[in-house]
């Protein structure tokens, strides 16, 4: 591994497609671990790579759904050049993250006291020797394999993009989406916020047994719903828990409700 000898400073690299998860990992770092020298970041997986070739960072906090090369596509060029921390929404990665070398998998949104827990692990490994660090990942993922096959990767939360901010909103508080020409509509109890993920993008992430698809354009949150009824013109209509509007079901998912 790699070490900032001149200065005797411990440097990272952070790479993720979303600059205010970027900015916010920055700022948490700066409270969990002062004295980390943040010396670059990176929009996505090719970057990291880049970057990481120039700055020699000692550390590298990744992504996993970018553009380009994913998190784990960058960690395969990256491994035995720099520790890695890999940063994700999505919580079904963890067997091809250690098998990269990676020293932890950090859910978001990132709590204070989990990165203060991995940033001592990270102080940890750095004063390790190779050797070590070599068994270590090798019983790690070892366990991992012989643990039930873990099923497809779900959604857990949704980004959203809020004037300078990034707004993190659970699946679980979500009642419905609804394509919008280029975005998402994600409608909450509180609130309505767009995304840039696709219909058919999140039909793909998201649990099936927990959001339904009710119409081409509309994913519902099947324990939102709270009746069906149908209209004078023999539609089926949906009425959700804490949402006033309510959703026309299509022909083509009617069989969704079968006793209607």
């Amino acid at each position: 591994m790699t070490t900032n000898v001149k200065t005797n400073v411990t440097t990272a690299l952070i790479a993720d497609d979303e600059a205010p998860m970027r900015e916010q990992l920055r700022a948490r770092l700066a409270t969990a671990w002062p004295e980390l020298l943040i010396v670059g970041e990176a929009a996505h997986g090719l970057a990291a790579v880049e970057q990481a070739a120039a700055l020699a960072p000692d550390i590298v906090f990744l992504d996993i759904r970018m553009p380009g090369l994913n998190g784990i596509e960058a960690a395969r060029k990256l491994y035995q050049r720099c520790h890695i921390v890999f940063v994700t929404a999505y919580d079904q990665y963890a067997l091809d993250a250690f098998e990269q070398g990676a020293i932890d998998y950090l859910l978001k949104p990132v709590t204070a006291a989990r990165l203060a827990t991995t940033c001592e692990r990270l102080r940890l490994r750095l004063r390790q020797a190779p050797e070590d660090i070599g068994a270590q990942l090798t019983r790690l993922t070892a366990a991992l394999q012989q643990a039930a096959p873990a099923a497809a990767p779900r959604l857990r939360w949704i980004q959203a993009q809020v004037g300078p901010s990034l707004r993190m909103i659970s699946t679980r508080d979500v009642l419905f989406f609804r394509s919008d020409e280029k975005y998402t509509l994600v409608r909450t109890a509180q609130a309505e916020l767009l995304i840039r993920k696709t219909l058919k993008e999140l039909a793909d992430e998201l649990d099936p047994d927990e959001f339904w698809r009710i119409h081409r354009s509309t994913l519902v949150r099947a324990d939102a719903i709270d009746s069906v009824s149908r209209d004078m013109r023999g539609r089926l209509m949906l009425k959700l828990r804490g949402c006033k509007e309510e959703l026309e079901v299509s022909r083509n998912h009617t069989h969704l409700f079968q006793q209607m």
